[in-house]
């Protein structure tokens, strides 16, 4: 559920009437948030707690504490005298002693070795109006240190300087990596102007508000809500449960693109997966698929439509050459489409009307220049936020589903509310995530999944595996490449399962 500021305060209260405390609700809080920093981060690092006067601060201690437990050495940057921090806040410096350090300047964050990160206790939900001075420093010098230390910062519920009502940045907004958000997702976090200073976002469930009243036409996707959308094997499963994956794919000089479609396909769990490809590119797809892919040769594309799949992959590395073959698949194909990338650029050049002629559901997963492509004749598509563009399609073209990549991924479905991705980095922001993608997707449908279901497991489960693939300590944002995505499917299958942020 997504939930306004002012809905979470209405909640909040309404706990309090129960005979729930600020006391307990700030306790689960810091610890959720602890929690959440040891998966990013499995090893202990120093945290920087950036501490306003209100009970952000006290998220932030109650959090410092816990990281103290696992090792962690905890710093504090001050706004204020301690002795003006409220009730909850104080007590919990005072419980800290001197476990926390506080450190005069920044120059000392600066010179830390190992992991840094700030955490963001300037102000939360209830802050309106601009960061006062003394804040607005301290946000300046956050996102200074994040540029100069790469340090990652944390914010907890939302950003410092982000407007509660309308999710626009302040004149001085905290640029968040990784924003913690407590029992709901608030909707100002899913604004277009938000997206870059919110950063990756985690909620921490609190049942004490589980009952807030909010919007139940948006979701975030989280493992709770997920886990019902990934379907469970039965001991005598075979591969022919498995499905069957096909693949129209690659090109002379994108054989990678073909590669990858496959190999997400496998590593989602597809029983059979064959890349169909011309005979001129056939040579080279045979010795690059990895071994469990069966790469056959047509002549015309339009002979996939007698083999006996499942599901169809269309488009990564295609290019334009064979477009009317490629177009006619797309029409009759009787099952389930994934359509991506050159396929996507068809459809672009012929129109969106002719979508009207596919006779089965399709999924498309387009990135944001190939979406500007598909509604450059739609004129009541222009100017609209993300959210608004998928939702207005998704009513228009009710046969297809749409996955709108990004910075904060959206799923849009005619009938279903409009989901929203948490996961991945700025490391994914390189060739085949895509592919990969596509290919992950086709498998989630092969094994039963309905497109809807299918996109938003796949929009979560490759941004955790680019997160994985990060924090096992191994790679960089810098180094990450789409196979390294590919690899790490099966730990973020597994973090879904054991409900991971």
């Amino acid at each position: 559920m997504i939930v306004t500021c002012g809905q979470m305060r209405e909640a909040e209260n309404a706990a309090f009437a129960r005979g729930n405390t600020a006391a307990q609700l700030m306790e689960k809080a810091g610890a959720g948030i602890a929690e959440v920093i040891r998966q990013f981060f499995p090893q202990p690092g120093h945290a920087v707690l950036y501490l306003g006067k209100g009970n952000n601060a006290g998220d932030a201690l109650v959090a410092g504490r816990h990281l103290i437990d696992s090792g962690w050495t905890i710093h504090a940057r001050l706004t204020a005298d301690v002795a003006e921090f409220k009730e909850l806040p104080a007590a919990h410096w005072k419980a800290l002693g001197d476990r926390v350090r506080v450190s005069p300047s920044c120059d000392g964050v600066l010179s830390m070795k190992g992991t840094v990160l700030l955490l963001d206790g300037l102000v939360g939900i209830g802050a309106e109006g601009p960061l006062r001075e003394m804040l607005a420093d301290a946000a300046s010098e956050m996102n200074e240190l994040r540029r100069k230390r790469h340090a990652t910062t944390v914010a907890l519920d939302i950003p410092s300087g982000l407007n509660p009502l309308n999710g626009e940045p302040g004149d001085v907004c905290v640029q968040a990596d990784l924003t913690i958000t407590i029992a709901h997702v608030k909707d100002v976090l899913l604004a277009d102007a938000a997206t870059n200073y919110v950063g990756r976002l985690a909620v921490v469930p609190l049942g004490e508000l589980e009952d807030a009243q909010g919007d139940d036409s948006r979701s975030a996707l989280t493992p709770d809500v997920l886990l019902p959308m990934l379907s469970r094997r039965s001991f005598d499963f075979h591969k022919g449960n498995a499905g069957r994956v096909g693949i129209i794919a690659g090109s002379r000089g994108f054989l990678g693109a073909a590669v990858l479609t496959a190999t997400g396909a496998l590593r989602g769990g597809a029983g059979l997966v064959t890349l169909f490809v011309k005979e001129d590119i056939y040579p080279l797809l045979a010795v690059l698929a990895p071994p469990e892919i069966m790469v056959k040769t047509v002549i015309d594309y339009r002979e996939v439509l007698r083999e006996n799949l499942d599901v169809l992959a269309i488009g990564p590395g295609l290019g334009l050459e064979h477009e009317a073959e490629v177009f006619d698949v797309m029409a009759k194909a009787q099952m389930p489409a994934i359509i991506d990338a050159d396929a996507l650029n068809m459809i672009a050049r012929r129109g969106l009307e002719n979508l009207k002629q596919s006779v089965a559901p399709r999924l498309f997963t387009p990135h944001p220049g190939e979406m500007a492509r598909l509604i450059a004749s739609e004129s009541a598509m222009q100017n609209l936020s993300r959210s608004e563009l998928a939702r207005t399609f998704a009513e228009k073209f009710t046969n297809v589903t749409l996955l709108l990549k990004g910075a904060r991924t959206v799923i849009a479905a005619d009938g279903r509310p409009l989901f929203f991705n948490t996961t991945g980095h700025p490391g994914m922001a390189s060739g085949g995530m895509g592919d990969v993608l596509s290919g992950l997707c086709a498998a989630l449908v092969a094994q039963g999944s309905g497109l809807p279901e299918a996109a938003c497991l796949g929009a979560w489960l490759s941004g955790r595996a680019a997160e994985i693939a990060v924090s096992d300590g191994h790679g960089s944002q810098e180094s990450l490449c789409a196979g390294d995505v590919a690899g790490c499917l099966g730990a973020a299958f597994a973090d879904v399962r054991r409900l991971a942020f």
